[in-house]
């Protein structure tokens, strides 16, 4: 009977955890990518993204990489990542392989308010995940992309990464990206780059809701209030602090909700600072 009560327990602990996204891509990105592309084209195209945020002007968050995503079978999905070098940014490693899906090539838009037209664009299939790396629960999830030569200007500029033991729990951080801006949102409605002011939370909170398989010590969350989040497509973008020429990277989108980016559940990062030895060691 005590090991009866033992087992469900387990399987109601299990069954409270918070599922994540099984396959970003065929799941989120390519379809992402779809109605991205049909924004950008429309008639009445006029600017936004991440869930509840404000429109981002052309350089206000000149680290920002837009990513499109060019897969095996000619599909496209949908990312983002920060510069941090001439030739290197960094991004989430499932935005270049996840379950099914697998990517040949990225396309790295910098200095644009849109994703499939303008600013700077660099094709690479150079990309490095890190060797730990887990599909399963996104632990790990982190990859560094090398480019040719990008010359800075005031809407392209490199970010400094986090370093140390600060867990920033408590501190606002802004997320910038490309992604959709809430579910069964049309797509004549803000349809460009986007930023959100995001709380820092603990990891034991977080994992309240995820567990502790995929919240480990190199993850960072978020809090999100109903309707304000980073959301499908966002995946690979920054979380940073500061402004201007201070900002420092402490966040790498990684993982959310499978109920959904507009539910109040945390977001969830890969944390810069866990990876800052990895990062140098590429650079």
């Amino acid at each position: 009977m005590k090991f009866l009560l033992v087992v469900v327990s387990l399987a109601v602990a299990v069954v409270a955890e918070e599922p994540i996204f099984y396959d970003y891509h065929e799941q989120i990105g390519i379809q992402e990518a779809a109605r991205i592309k049909l924004a950008e084209d429309a008639q009445d195209f006029d600017g936004s993204r991440v869930v509840g945020g404000s429109v981002s002007s052309l350089g206000a968050h000149p680290h920002l990489g837009g990513l499109v995503v060019h897969l095996t079978d000619n599909r496209q999905s949908v990312c983002g990542s920060s510069l941090l070098t001439n030739t290197k940014l960094v991004t989430a490693a499932h935005c270049w392989r996840h379950r099914s899906s697998q990517a040949r090539m990225f396309t790295v838009v910098l200095g644009s308010v849109r994703l499939f037209s303008g600013g700077v664009r660099v094709n690479t299939n150079n990309v490095q995940m890190h060797a730990n790396y887990n599909e399963d629960t996104l632990n790990n999830d982190i990859a560094m992309i090398v480019t040719g030569h990008i010359s800075f200007n005031n809407n392209i500029q490199p970010i400094a990464i986090a370093t140390g033991s600060n867990n920033f729990a408590g501190t606002w951080a802004t997320a910038a990206g490309y992604g959709r801006i809430g579910e069964n949102i049309a797509i004549s409605t803000n349809q460009v780059k986007k930023h959100i002011n995001l709380q820092v939370i603990t990891n034991a909170v977080c994992a309240n809701t995820f567990g502790n398989r995929v919240v480990i010590a190199s993850t960072l969350c978020t809090a999100t209030s109903v309707g304000q989040s980073t959301c499908q497509g966002d995946s690979g973008g920054p979380l940073a602090i500061g402004s201007g020429n201070s900002r420092t990277l402490i966040g790498i989108v990684s993982f959310g909700s499978m109920a959904g980016c507009s539910r109040g559940f945390p977001a969830g990062f890969g944390r810069v600072s866990s990876f800052a030895s990895w990062i140098n060691a590429r650079l």
